[in-house]
């Protein structure tokens, strides 16, 4: 009998053993994932059984099995038959713009949860330079954060020098971004770029009707996301359009674009070094001719309040009920984005991955998922999309140390269960993410998702 209440007093040490080691992140301490298969993005290759040791936010050693040593006291991660890879980025990221913490954290946690190590805050708070600060001490847990400041836009922005003004502001602020918007004018825009380019910070997001691609590019925009603008830039006649017209993202008008102007729109970006940030999930989801029932059951809706997902219902009934809409123009739509996707990545435009989330059918980090598997039905390969959010991601932030697992590089990493290079699909495999000093085991990052469910 005592003997078997030894058995089943360890037992229970074991099971409260297990909990405890779900509910928190591995932090500061060695990592070793030992026998694992890197994918390091230097280049299109696997490094097989190999062992990584992880130290203080930094990878301290690759290499073979049995020839790489490491502190008795590590903590081992048996990796055998899985894939390490370098964390990925979310470049158009929506972290609640409100002066509560909370619902952003819940927000960073589904970013981290998706293997997500870096984002780039789009809807400015000031608020969020209070959280980049905080996850930059440690106290708060979450992805690199990069901020944009509050939206310049037809409202916030009536005239040139207010423009000039907030431009100022927020850099003295230390934003990292600024967001714009649409709204603005042949008149208002000038003057935010020439003084963005003034003061050092660079500036990103949407292209107004007003101001349209071409004035964009010759600006230096840091990067376009959407796609915005590039629709109407392929339209013949688009100067004798309104801008209502048009539909968002030009979604009235791709059956009128001409893919004979795309190479001069291709050549533009590169030369400027413009980075462009799809959102092909975004399109493919709320801009399809598909109906709004074709996502509302999807498994990550769970994490998002009923409210929510009920206006994204609206939002998506609003635009397939227009009377614009067609099926057929929707899938011209999305098409000639596909085209100018693949001839960006063919033609040396630098992509960054970016979903858009949360907005209309995309959950924060599981849209993602999503935006590697659009990229891949737009003609990239796995390897290129996965670049995107990798090894651009760390070109364009201006981080050697990052975005490719080598020694003496940021241990922002993913452990996954199957081959990402062979099977986009792979992403969404995630069996541990490495963010800095902190490891989060599948049973952690399982137990935060339990938390956040809504519905």
């Amino acid at each position: 009998m005592r003997a078997l209440s030894v058995l089943v007093l360890i037992s229970l040490l074991l099971v409260a053993g297990t909990r405890l080691f779900a509910q928190e992140p591995v932090r500061n301490r060695e990592i070793v994932f030992r026998s694992v298969n890197v994918i390091p993005m230097d280049q299109e290759r696997v490094l097989e059984n190999q062992t990584v040791v992880v130290k203080a936010g930094t990878i301290t050693a690759l290499g073979n099995a049995g020839t790489i040593k490491f502190s008795k006291d590590a903590l081992i991660v048996e990796a055998k038959g899985k894939y390490l890879m370098p964390g990925w980025a979310e470049i158009h990221a929506h972290v609640p713009p409100i002066d509560d913490l909370e619902p952003m954290k819940e927000v960073l946690t589904l970013y981290l949860a998706n293997g997500i190590t870096t984002i780039r805050g789009m809807l400015g708070h000031p608020k969020h330079l209070e959280l980049r600060s905080k996850i930059n001490s440690g106290e708060i847990l979450g992805p690199h954060f990069y901020a944009t400041g509050p939206s310049f836009n037809g409202q916030t922005v009536k005239t040139a020098q207010r423009g000039a003004e907030m431009v100022r502001e927020q850099k003295a602020a230390g934003y990292d971004f600024l967001k714009l918007h649409p709204g603005l004018t042949k008149e208002t825009f000038p003057a935010i770029a020439k003084t963005a380019h003034e003061v050092g910070i660079p500036f990103v997001g949407h292209v107004s009707f007003n101001v349209g691609v071409w004035r964009a590019i010759d600006a230096h925009y840091s990067s376009i996301d959407h796609l915005d603008g590039f629709i109407e830039a392929l339209t013949p006649g688009i100067d004798t359009l309104a801008e209502q017209e048009t539909g968002l993202f030009g979604a009235w008008i791709a059956d009128r674009t001409s893919e004979s102007m795309l190479p001069k729109l291709v050549t533009g970006l590169r030369n400027s070094r413009i980075r462009v940030v799809p959102t092909q999930a975004l399109a493919e989801r709320w801009l399809s001719p598909l109906p709004a029932e074709t996502f509302t059951d999807d498994p990550e809706m769970k994490y998002m309040n009923p409210d929510q997902i009920k206006s994204w219902v609206n939002a998506k009934n609003s635009y397939n009920n227009n009377p614009n809409f067609s099926k057929e123009r929707a899938e011209k739509l999305i098409q000639v984005r596909r085209k100018i996707i693949r001839e960006c990545q063919k033609n040396g435009v630098e992509l960054l991955l970016g979903s858009d989330a949360p907005q209309v059918f995309n959950v924060p980090g599981f849209s993602i998922h999503h935006e590697m598997k659009y990229l891949v039905d737009a003609g990239l390969t796995p390897y290129e999309v996965l670049r995107t959010g990798t090894v651009n991601v760390a070109s364009y932030l201006n981080k050697p140390n990052s975005g490719v697992v080598r020694p003496g590089n940021v241990s922002d990493l993913v452990l996954l269960n199957g081959n990402p290079l062979k099977d986009i699909s792979q992403t969404r495999n995630i069996e541990g993410v490495m963010i800095g000093t902190n490891w989060l085991s599948k049973a952690y990052i399982q137990n935060e998702l339990k938390k956040l469910e809504k519905n």
